[in-house]
């Protein structure tokens, strides 16, 4: 008996030895903050996958930034900004400008197109589709714009779509008319900036993701796959465009050339708690993260691609991506 009291005794010392251990791993995970740059086409979804993510973890504390891919970059390598996870609208923005000095590998999540959001009372708004929309914006009254090529991938995508449609509909001149088109007045620093010029009748016409104009419930131009960098198929025609932008350095510049659309994260190399990046990045790469991607307008590319250094990958997110 005296045996049997002592083992129960010593039985329950340890379970409650766990019980105090695991509430205070809740404790400390309950204090935790996630910081995350992201592309602005990515505010919605990402908003509602860290609601999620903050339900499976109580107390978790998510700071997000939505900027253009390219801006947010250079928060992390030039102003040296704090980040866990940073998702850019086009994978190579953390090729070029994060990798190898401040992140060390890339994943390629999801996917996108271009299109043109409007306003249901846009001048020419029940005239225009994806064939004259071109003819429409040239119009002498029509205010179009897109962001900044140089902060935005939206912005450059932009110029890629015009290049395009020159080729596709072969109009010789067509991308210089376009964009003389398109006063300075109407480029801003990202994408999502501009939808306010849009619903406050200062523009009739966006050149924006897919994505956004499905998210904001508004009406778009679906234009030809040719053109709409969303489409694998079309990878060759694409290749055709070229713009050049600014570069790491200041005074330098790096050309753009046309591809479809892929969305890259990544967790960079001064992240505060890489801990919690790499849960995030598990539930985002899991399947609700990408239920929800896939109901916002933005396709999970299946399955993710990796670049950068794979030796530096995490185990977990390796697991993810062996699936």
């Amino acid at each position: 008996m005296k045996l049997r009291k002592k083992t129960g005794q010593k039985l329950l010392c340890i379970a409650l030895f766990f019980v105090f251990v695991l509430a205070g791993a809740e404790q400390i995970q309950a204090g935790q903050k996630l910081i995350i740059f992201h592309a602005g086409s990515l505010a919605i979804p990402f908003k509602q996958i860290c609601g999620a993510f903050i339900r499976n973890n109580p107390g978790v504390e998510v700071i997000r930034e939505a900027a253009g891919s390219r801006t947010c970059a250079r928060k992390i390598a030039d102003l040296e900004r704090p980040c866990d996870i940073m998702a850019s609208a086009d994978y190579t923005v953390i090729e070029k400008l994060l990798i190898p000095e401040y992140a060390d590998w890339n994943i390629s999540f999801a996917t996108n197109e271009m299109a043109i959001m409007y306003r249901p009372d846009s001048r020419y708004a029940k005239d225009v589709n994806g064939h004259n929309w071109y003819q429409i914006l040239l119009k002498k009254n029509v205010e179009y714009g897109h962001s900044d090529p140089n902060s935005d991938p939206c912005g450059y995508r932009s110029q890629l779509v015009w290049q395009l449609a020159e080729k596709y509909y072969q109009l010789p001149g067509l991308y210089n008319r376009l964009k003389s088109g398109c006063p300075l007045r109407n480029i801003r620093p990202k994408e999502t900036d501009l939808i306010a010029l849009l619903e406050a009748g200062q523009l009739d016409y966006l050149f924006i993701y897919r994505s956004v104009c499905l998210q904001h419930h508004m009406p778009f131009v679906e234009l030809p796959e040719h053109i709409n960098l969303g489409s694998f198929k079309y990878a060759d025609f694409y290749r055709q465009a070229k713009i050049k932008i600014t570069g790491k350095m200041p005074g330098s510049f790096v050309v753009k050339q046309g591809k479809p659309m892929v969305y890259g994260v990544t967790i960079p190399k001064n992240s505060p708690n890489p801990q919690l990046a790499i849960q995030f990045l598990t539930f985002l790469l899991g399947n609700e993260g990408q239920q929800i991607m896939d109901q916002n307008g933005q396709p999970p590319l299946s399955p993710p691609r990796l670049t950068g250094d794979s030796s530096m990958l995490p185990l977990e997110l390796k697991r993810i991506l062996d699936r």
